[in-house]
């Protein structure tokens, strides 16, 4: 992967009480990405409005969303989104879906689902309503068009710790793959899981708290027994090997001063090598 670098400050998505250090998290890793090929969206400081949509500071996602997508056409390869919250994969991954019509599974590593729409979200945020929307199921606005979407079982699940009834209802209902992280010690489990949806480009969405928080600071949300840096580094050496990586998203880094933030990036750095080298 030729590495092309778009850095998304997005916090508004996210409910996490360190939900404003999203924005610090990505600008930190921003200052060790090469400029030449890195470029940053705008993301408004107002936090904005819920339009009656049942979706958190909706107006600006939306707004967040159309830079973003604005910002994507054109550029040669497979795009690395550096967010900020989980929200900024869904432009990420339209843009890899128009590139990959019909031909395009999502890997959703993360200690959360996200299979909510506005109808079932407690919390309001779109941080837990993302992967949905990518299925095309969710707020018009903020959710992928029929043309472009991502259909259930294009999609592999790994890692999640926090998963609420209607999630896991709809897991079932609809036999989503959701791979525990006890199957991810090894790559076995999610390289088949990938092959079976027959196709052979993917988009990685990775939240860094699949990670355990052993293993970063500064992450936006704590869930313990997660991933270390060597396991998903193996998981995302092995998928690369047999599919061809679209694009990739992480999200989720909130250190909480430009201090810890130095001390966490040594990690992230390598899981950014693992996508690009």
């Amino acid at each position: 992967m030729a590495p092309t670098f778009v850095v998304v400050p997005q916090w508004q998505g996210s409910v996490s009480p360190r939900a404003m250090r999203l924005s610090d998290g990505a600008e930190a890793i921003r200052g060790d990405l090469p400029s030449s090929v890195t470029h940053q969206v705008p993301v408004p400081a107002e936090a904005g409005d819920a339009l009656n949509t049942g979706i958190d500071r909706f107006s600006t996602l939306v707004m967040v969303r159309e830079r973003l997508a604005a910002a994507l056409p054109g550029r040669d390869g497979p795009v690395l989104t550096i967010g900020g919250d989980n929200g900024v994969s869904l432009a990420a991954v339209e843009h890899a879906s128009r590139r990959h019509p019909d031909d395009l599974a999502v890997v959703w590593l993360d200690a959360h689902a996200a299979l909510h729409t506005p109808e079932t979200s407690s919390s309001r945020g779109f941080t837990g309503m993302v992967l949905r929307a990518i299925t095309g199921e969710g707020a018009e606005g903020l959710t992928l068009d029929a043309d472009v979407c991502i259909p259930l079982e294009r999609v592999v699940i790994g890692g999640v710790r926090d998963l609420d009834p209607a999630e896991d209802a709809l897991i079932q209902e609809r036999g989503i793959v959701s791979l525990p992280v006890d199957d991810l010690d090894s790559p076995g489990a999610l390289v088949a899981a990938l092959h079976a949806t027959g196709v052979q480009n993917f988009y990685l969405h990775l939240d860094l708290d699949v990670l355990d928080p052993s293993a970063l600071d500064g992450l936006a949300d704590l869930y313990p027994f997660g991933l270390s840096v060597e396991s998903l580094n193996r998981l995302i050496t092995a998928l690369r090997a047999e599919f061809e990586l679209a694009g990739a998203t992480i999200a989720g880094f909130a250190p909480a001063s430009p201090e810890a933030a130095t001390d966490d990036l040594p990690s992230i750095l390598r899981i950014i090598g693992a996508l690009t080298r």
